[in-house]
């Protein structure tokens, strides 16, 4: 069993949904597995991870819109605003969806679904250096 560890560094514009598939099938790719799963992580508080429709990008924006609407950033009872008025919403937003995603692997390929794709979910305005740990495990 090979087990093949990264750390891939991404460079958001604000909020919205940033693909990585190609990124984590590269890590793939070069660790020379055959068959087993791939995890990825985000070590981030305020951005999170979906596997989301990746042909058409308005199913992306109506999911952003969805989560502006669920957790709005002009909550007055929040307490936890010293990073600004999208410090908490943000945590709200991580909460509610995942900081992992786990995606088999076989024959070298990741096995998503054909219109799947992995994204990165900001949910913070400004720009942010996230960090993203790829795992990879099984036989070569």
């Amino acid at each position: 069993m090979i087990v093949d560890i990264r750390e891939l560094e991404f460079t958001t514009r604000g909020k919205g949904t940033y693909e990585i598939s190609h990124e984590v099938a590269e890590v793939v790719r070069e660790s020379g597995l055959r068959n087993g799963t791939v995890t990825v992580f985000v070590k981030h508080t305020s951005a999170s991870l979906v596997l989301m429709e990746n042909a058409d990008p308005s199913a992306r924006r109506d999911l952003e819109m969805f989560f502006d609407k669920l957790v709005p950033e002009d909550t007055d009872y929040f307490i936890h605003t010293y990073e600004g008025a999208d410090d908490m919403p943000s945590h709200i937003r991580m909460a509610l969806t995942r900081s992992s995603e786990v995606i088999p692997v076989n024959e070298g390929r990741m096995m998503l679904g054909t219109w799947q794709g992995i994204f990165l979910f900001e949910h913070r305005r400004a720009v942010h250096h996230r960090r993203v740990v790829v795992t990879v495990m099984g036989e070569r």
